[in-house]
């Protein structure tokens, strides 16, 4: 059930993106009447599952979901249609139109996958509002256990106070990705201020490593489930153990210590079962456990326990419209930056591109619609930035083909698209092979 749920999801989301993307071309081209061939989400490769033709255009659903297209006629493209090309030009033909006329059309998907994403930030801005956790509330400080961050230097208890100079104001879905780009994080830790450099091959290193939060809240010791074969049977789930021998115990993070300077000893401790303190005795293993699983706790029960102060901002839609435009500008600078990475070797972080595994795993196995369109918005950002990219065969191949054209009033002759386009269409399949390779490599070696 937990596959379907992801699935379903991970369909919904790319059948959306690809349909609006191709109404983003359909649409200018219909408008300039340019005759449209084909409307398919996925690719038709011999066959299709579902098709209907309606005027001039058939509309379909291919079996191949690696993408979708639209064929205009009179166009260069995947589909290398050479005979329609060596007829004379038709008044209704893409290459018959102004060039300002054919940029317009292969502008329309990058431009509705960055309006989409504008909306959808927008939407969950009025929908969802805000939540998150002031910086300043986290008085003792951050929970690091990831290697990575112990080897650059970060420690717990370590307060987040600014990444590359701009101040770091509250805990959020944000925030790991707000340390992964940064080159210098200023922290305090214990009252001094200190700036840390982050290792430029920081995401390469975070890739040996099992996923996980770069930083984390600091939470309680809270009792999940008690072994069968437990020495502390007076445990109970949710009990909070917020002593040992007599130290405070605060913090989940501060146990193991104690835990282990007292092997095979029985120990006082306090609890807080149903919201009451509790003086018992634990007895501690050989290995230092007290043979208890620890339990999760949110945010809002961190709050009920007067640990943080959960932060709820709701917006009017006239006051989420500037919110959702910051957000989406804030991912797309983001992205931006996460391509420089990756097209910087010194960084290691083209070893961490992926496919459409990589896409599917984000998605998260419960449902829910706010995860959806946060993954679904940023998805949309990523796939307008991509179709940008100056490649023949994408859309931002044919735009720098069309300024060329517009600037020097030279139109590149019809041999040498079709060559751009075979050498674009073999770049792209490498890319494809090299992104989906390492979801392959990466599932074997378990990283």
């Amino acid at each position: 059930m937990d596959l379907f749920i992801k699935l379903s999801q991970f369909l919904l989301s790319l059948s959306l993106l690809i349909i609006l993307h191709e109404l983003g071309h359909f649409i200018p081209a219909k408008l300039f009447k340019t005759r449209v061939e084909k409307f398919y989400l996925f690719f038709d490769v011999k066959y299709s599952l579902l098709k209907k033709k309606i005027g001039e255009t058939e509309y379909g659903i291919g079996w191949l979901p690696l993408g979708g297209y639209v064929k205009i006629s009179g166009m260069i493209d995947e589909s290398m249609d050479k005979e329609q090309m060596a007829l004379p030009p038709q008044p209704w033909e893409f290459r018959s139109k102004p060039a300002y006329q054919r940029l317009i059309i292969m502008l329309g998907g990058v431009t509705v996958n960055f309006i989409l994403a504008f909306i959808i930030y927008i939407g969950m801005a009025f929908a969802y509002g805000d939540t998150y956790v002031a910086s300043t509330d986290f008085k003792d400080g951050m929970l690091i256990e990831n290697p990575v961050m112990l080897k650059a230097g970060f420690k717990t208890g370590d307060k987040f106070l600014a990444a590359d100079g701009k101040p770091i104001e509250r805990f959020d879905n944000d925030i790991n990705m707000t340390i992964i780009m940064a080159k210098k994080v200023l922290v305090e830790r214990n009252g001094i201020q200190q700036e840390i450099t982050m290792p430029i091959d920081l995401v390469d290193q975070l890739s040996k490593y099992e996923k996980g939060s770069l930083i984390a809240t600091r939470t309680p010791f809270v009792v999940g489930a008690v072994a069968e074969n437990s020495p502390n049977t007076n445990l109970l789930p949710k009990d909070i153990i917020t002593s040992l021998n007599g130290k405070s115990t605060r913090y989940f993070d501060q146990a193991a210590a104690i835990l282990e300077s007292n092997k095979g000893k029985t120990i006082p401790a306090t609890i807080v079962r149903d919201l009451k303190p509790q003086n018992i005795t634990l007895i501690v293993s050989k290995e230092g456990k007290l043979e208890v699983q620890p339990g999760g706790v949110s945010l809002e029960s961190l709050e009920k326990l007067g640990y943080y102060k959960v932060s709820k901002k709701e917006y009017s839609f006239a006051e989420a419209i500037p919110v959702g435009l910051i957000k989406g500008k804030d991912q797309l600078i983001g992205y931006g930056k996460q391509l420089k990475m990756i097209f910087s070797p010194s960084t290691g972080a083209y070893k961490q591109v992926g496919g459409f595994k990589a896409i599917f795993d984000i998605f998260p196995e419960t449902w829910s619609w706010e995860t959806f369109w946060r993954i679904t918005a940023l998805l949309s950002i990523m796939l307008g930035v991509m179709n940008l990219l100056p490649i023949p065969a994408l859309d931002g191949g044919h735009v720098m083909f069309l300024l060329y054209e517009i600037f020097s009033g030279k139109k590149p002759s019809d041999k040498f698209l079709e060559n751009a386009q075979m050498v674009g269409f073999v770049l792209l399949i490498t890319l494809l092979l090299f992104a989906n390779g390492n979801d392959i490599y990466k599932s074997i070696i378990g990283k």
